[in-house]
């Protein structure tokens, strides 16, 4: 490996570590739902009529494997080729836009590593699949709403934007605060 490759790589480290391990995690949790879960909807290739959900915690949380043709809510269903393309624009303006985002920070690289990650893994899922496949099921019992179904991917996805959203509104984690620019010289050193 060459001396500027590495260097660059370190420089981005945190970002391309999270980044494999949230994609990992998604996919593996997704082929496992895949081999040991019939889907549970008719537009979906196997769909088992007889299939229930798995209650893990009974009114609150179940297993399912269901398919999402959209994104979020399942909005915009049925436009993959948008979907895809969107996708692969959020990732490129990611890219692009990489030092205006202060990507060099460790924190920020924290969000956008989880956001990347979920990115490609619901990516992949688009172009297998056709749909992103969906396993954890969630009912609000307070008010008895059931929380459309999501994954790993989404999780990252949410947590990702979260953070971010975190680092530019609160004053000391801001951009311009000083405490938050020694936590990052100091990590730079490190």
């Amino acid at each position: 490996m060459d001396r500027p490759f590495r260097i660059r790589f370190r420089k981005y480290a945190l970002f391309w570590k999270l980044a494999a391990a949230t994609f990992f995690v998604d996919q593996l949790t997704k082929l496992l739902v895949i081999a040991l879960l019939p889907p549970m909807m008719r537009e979906m290739p196997g769909y088992d009529p007889a299939s229930t959900p798995i209650a893990v915690v009974p009114g609150f949380f179940n297993l399912v494997h269901v398919g999402n043709f959209g994104a979020a809510w399942g909005l915009l269903s049925g436009q993959k080729i948008f979907l895809t393309l969107f996708a692969l624009a959020a990732l490129a303006a990611i890219f692009k836009f990489r030092r205006q985002l202060e990507l060099e920070r460790r924190p920020v690289q924290l969000a956008f590593g989880l956001l990347v990650g979920g990115i490609f893994g619901n990516l992949l899922d688009r172009l297998w699949h056709g749909y992103v496949v969906d396993f954890l099921d969630f009912t609000l019992p307070l008010i008895g709403y059931r929380w459309p179904a999501f994954n790993a991917a989404d999780c990252g996805i949410v947590v990702g934007v979260g953070i971010f959203l975190v680092l530019n509104t609160l004053p000391l984690f801001g951009y311009n605060h000083p405490e938050a620019k020694r936590f990052n010289e100091e990590d730079a050193l490190k």
